[in-house]
């Protein structure tokens, strides 16, 4: 069956239904479905595990996430599809990121801290340096044309991991792009929990700003709202570091993809280049602040 169809036959609606493709998804398939009931958002997705993607756990953070206050009601599943309250909001973009620093540090203060109690079943830990090691062991076995520049990747990684300053593990959603957040007027919401875990709060800090392109000066709003200080020169640099990582794991991401991976209108090639060359900036920027890695 096509999605259409799929949707059709979903044993959820209200009456007749009327559904529409939603498009900016790099891996999953969204409709937007109106019934007697009112709209809905229909999300299509397999387990991918090259990606460490599972959806009954995607499913399970979901329903959390609503429950703690944080996202769309779950209002059906079965394997492969999830339905979900339409939220009449506005996706944000890189701008909408970059002009409200501390918003979204109050977000993911209230969502790290909140949600341990909210979440049930087996644990999750989402360390995006475990990510890289294990991509690279995909892109190794796969053939990727990206295989040359392998090993400058895992020292790259490991210089950056030995970066890192401890923080308390909190829960983490993991994947801060701007599609990911929705503005109804009054608050913010989270949407889409694919890599969703346990976290220190370095990487949601660090991918929300990378993946919004926030300059030094916007990026300290960020970590001293949330953290209720000024930084200090370890967590600065931590944070710089993890950004560039968060940029490495998400060129790789999109590598992974290229070998397993065929979403309509999505050019992986070219997503690769681009998170390689923001990578590129943000070491020179790295570099520039805290000296060479041992890469």
């Amino acid at each position: 069956m096509n999605g259409m169809e799929k949707i059709a036959a979903l044993p959820c609606w209200t009456g007749s239904v009327a559904m529409e493709p939603l498009t900016g998804g790099l891996s999953n398939e969204s409709w937007l479905v109106t019934d007697a009931g009112g709209r809905h958002v229909v999300r299509f997705g397999k387990d991918y595990l090259f990606h460490h993607v599972v959806r009954e756990r995607e499913i399970a953070v979901a329903r959390a996430a609503h429950e703690a206050g944080f996202a769309p009601k779950v209002e059906y599943s079965e394997p492969g599809v999830m339905v979900s309250a339409f939220i009449e909001a506005r996706t944000w973009t890189e701008e909408d990121m970059r002009a409200q620093p501390e918003r979204i540090a109050g977000l993911l203060h209230d969502f790290h801290h909140r949600m341990p109690a909210a979440v049930s079943g087996p644990g999750f830990m989402f360390w995006v340096f475990h990510v890289i090691r294990d991509y690279a062991r995909t892109l190794k076995s796969g053939g990727s044309a990206h295989a040359g520049e392998l090993p400058h990747y895992l020292a790259l990684a490991e210089a950056l991991e030995a970066a890192q300053a401890p923080l308390p593990i909190v829960f983490g959603h993991n994947d801060l792009l701007p599609g990911n957040f929705l503005d109804d007027g009054e608050r913010l919401w989270l949407i889409d929990f694919e890599y969703a875990g346990f976290n220190t709060a370095m990487f949601d800090l660090a991918g929300a700003a990378s993946n919004s392109g926030m300059d030094d000066e916007t990026a300290e709003r960020l970590l001293s709202t949330y953290f209720g200080r000024a930084s200090d020169e370890a967590m600065t640099r931590s944070f710089d570091a993890m950004q560039c990582a968060s940029l490495l794991r998400e060129a790789m991401w999109s590598m992974v993809s290229e070998l397993h991976l065929d979403a309509p209108g999505v050019d992986y090639a070219a997503y690769t280049q681009e998170n390689l060359a923001r990578l590129a900036a943000a070491l020179d920027r790295y570099h520039s602040k805290h000296g060479k890695t041992s890469s």
